[in-house]
């Protein structure tokens, strides 16, 4: 966490979130380091979809196309934490952490999004498997701020 803070300050970077399945898992991580406010903007927690419309601006239409758990949805989720923030990066996070799933939408199966001002948005999906809830968001919330991490190296 130290270096993804560092590389922010170095960059001049502020980070927001906008998370679903991680009900602000990546937020609190980013915020445990002393000294974070100068990095983190702001995060989301958009557990329905009502607020994922409402708070980041994600289209009523995309979600009933394609499900809150997809890329599509998670790439807005990221452009709206920046349109709606003072971030330059913005990381999403939108799965199914279990118990449950589907056939088409198994258990474990998170989409992520980073998003970066000037750049195209990079999305990708994850299989994590049935680990368990809690397993999966931990997974997830480390996904994320290595997406993040990434992004800054």
């Amino acid at each position: 966490m130290s270096e993804l803070l560092r590389l922010a300050r170095y960059w001049g970077y502020r980070i927001a979130c906008a998370e679903s399945c991680t009900g602000g898992m990546i937020a609190a991580a980013l915020t445990d380091a002393a000294g974070s406010s100068n990095v983190f903007d702001r995060g989301f927690v958009t557990y329905s979809n009502q607020a994922k419309i409402d708070m980041l601006g994600v289209p009523a239409a995309l979600l009933a196309e394609f499900g809150a758990v997809s890329e599509p949805v998670a790439a807005a989720m990221a452009e709206g934490a920046l349109a709606h923030s003072q971030a330059d990066l913005a990381v999403s996070t939108t799965g199914i952490a279990g118990p449950g799933g589907s056939e088409f939408k198994p258990e474990g199966r998170v989409c992520f999004a980073l998003a970066q001002r000037g750049k195209p948005v990079r999305v990708e999906t994850v299989e994590f498997g049935p680990l368990g809830r809690d397993k999966v968001r931990l997974a997830a919330r480390d996904h994320a701020l290595a997406m993040l991490l990434g992004a800054l190296a």
